[in-house]
């Protein structure tokens, strides 16, 4: 059976590469977009919806699909305001998650960041895991948050910041061995092919996705 694939964020780095992939996967017939902007030269498997994401709920009737990939997310350089942030970071995935569960979409893939945790006191790990609880309480049957480290690969933007950490952490690749492993750096297309896994697979028990395990998932 062909599935249906939704996306929110595939004009981002890491969903314009799941998009692509997606494309070309056969088992999918359908693919969902919602997005602020167009994207141009798309193949008729692919349906565009265009809007404010921030108010989700007017996509409502077009939440019918077997997975719910989610790739929402901003930086401190291009939202400067922690409401508007938080909005987009936690606001966005939350709301996904509560209309997938209202339509019954069975799995939800989303994509949150190394050192999530409610109670963090740095703002960026505490919107995160401010998210990841509130798309738990959700209790969709399939749902899988992947805590990435530092995503690399070709933006159209230059992130200063992200860029001093890309040259630090490959410099210190090698040393980072055993627990470590889970913050070397790790490609968008990485990211892309592990969802497409566990959207695909039923083995992973654990709905918290490491960065590591990310890297092993995508090989498979």
């Amino acid at each position: 059976m062909k599935k249906t694939a939704l996306i929110l964020g595939a004009t981002g780095l890491t969903g314009s590469l799941l998009l692509e992939k997606l494309i070309e996967d056969t088992r999918y017939e359908k693919i969902i977009v919602i997005s602020r902007s167009k994207i141009d030269n798309l193949p008729s498997k692919v349906v565009q919806h265009i809007g404010d994401l921030l108010d989700l709920s007017q996509f409502s009737a077009f939440f019918k699909a077997d997975e719910l990939f989610c790739c929402i997310g901003t930086t401190k350089n291009k939202t400067t305001d922690p409401a508007i942030y938080k909005k987009i970071d936690a606001g966005i995935p939350e709301a996904a998650a509560k209309l997938c569960k209202q339509h019954n979409i069975p799995t939800f893939i989303v994509i949150s960041a190394l050192g999530a945790a409610k109670n963090s006191r740095i703002f960026y790990n505490r919107i995160k895991g401010e998210m990841e609880t509130a798309v738990l309480a959700q209790q969709i049957e399939h749902t899988y948050i992947l805590r990435p480290s530092l995503i690399v690969g070709h933006r159209k933007e230059t992130r200063i910041g992200e860029t001093i950490w890309k040259n630090i952490l490959l410099f210190c690749q090698a040393l980072l061995q055993g627990r470590l492993k889970k913050y070397r750096m790790i490609y968008a297309d990485t990211i892309a092919k592990a969802m497409i896994v566990l959207a695909n697979s039923t083995a992973q028990n654990t709905p918290i996705i490491a960065s590591n395990t990310i890297k092993i998932l995508a090989k498979k």
